[in-house]
């Protein structure tokens, strides 16, 4: 694993990288969010221990820097802001971990290595394709700015839609990641609850039906403006 330790308190980072290099952990320092910007564009990182405090560019600016660019690295926030809003932000704006100050250097390491072990194909905190905007943290949705109010399994439901990134989600996966253990495979609950999203998000319609596979969101499709007036149609 390689680290890089973003911390303008020199005491502290070096007693990180150090503790670290005992953990056989590859530990590089940086004083500030700039000097981080640099280390993050010329070399592979695992995880980033990151103050939010850094000067100049800061480290919330930092993450979301690494948010924007897709790099594949962790963040770990490691910082002195220990108010829940404070940490609840810092997971808005891409932290996976968050640590306060003072900690346990073994808390750090074990940590470091959840982390490590997790895949990199990481989902950015606020989903955008297509026209929309979906905020999981507010639990808000935008469509070309505009709010759009949703239940929370039409909510859950675009999430998982918005996560695939126009690709083709069946309807059995969404079954499985909005709904609980206890739904019914022979449900038409999935049906019911795309056909009320359509009409929730307005025309023309953003998702669209994949005949025998399951549902996309974005481009055109046969269902992307609503039915003539009089014409009996179900949810599809």
């Amino acid at each position: 694993m390689r680290v890089l330790i973003a911390e303008d308190e020199p005491y502290l980072a070096d007693a990180v990288r150090d503790g670290l290099r005992l953990e056989a952990i590859a530990a590089d320092v940086v004083a500030d969010g700039e000097a981080a910007l640099e280390a993050l564009a010329v070399n592979s990182y695992d995880v980033v221990v990151l103050d939010r405090d850094l000067p100049g560019t800061s480290g919330d600016d930092v993450a979301r820097r690494i948010v924007a660019d897709g790099l594949p690295c962790r963040i770990l926030m490691l910082t002195a802001a220990d108010r829940l809003e404070q940490k609840v932000r810092g997971f808005e704006l891409g932290a996976d971990d968050y640590l306060t100050k003072p900690f346990a250097m073994r808390e750090l390491v074990v940590r470091l290595r959840a982390l490590g072990r997790r895949p990199v194909d990481a989902t950015p905190p606020v989903l955008e394709f297509a026209g929309l905007r979906l905020d999981p943290f507010r639990r808000e949705v935008y469509r070309d700015g505009r709010y759009v109010g949703l239940t929370r399994k039409q909510f859950a439901v675009l999430q998982v839609l918005l996560t695939a990134r126009g690709g083709v989600v069946s309807a059995e996966s969404l079954l499985e990641r909005a709904w609980d253990e206890n739904a019914d495979p022979f449900t038409n609950a999935v049906r019911i609850t795309i056909s009320a999203l359509r009409k929730r998000l307005g025309d023309p319609w953003l998702i669209h039906t994949v005949p025998g596979t399951g549902y996309r969101v974005g481009g055109p499709g046969p269902e992307s403006q609503p039915a003539p007036a009089g014409t009996a149609t179900g949810p599809r």
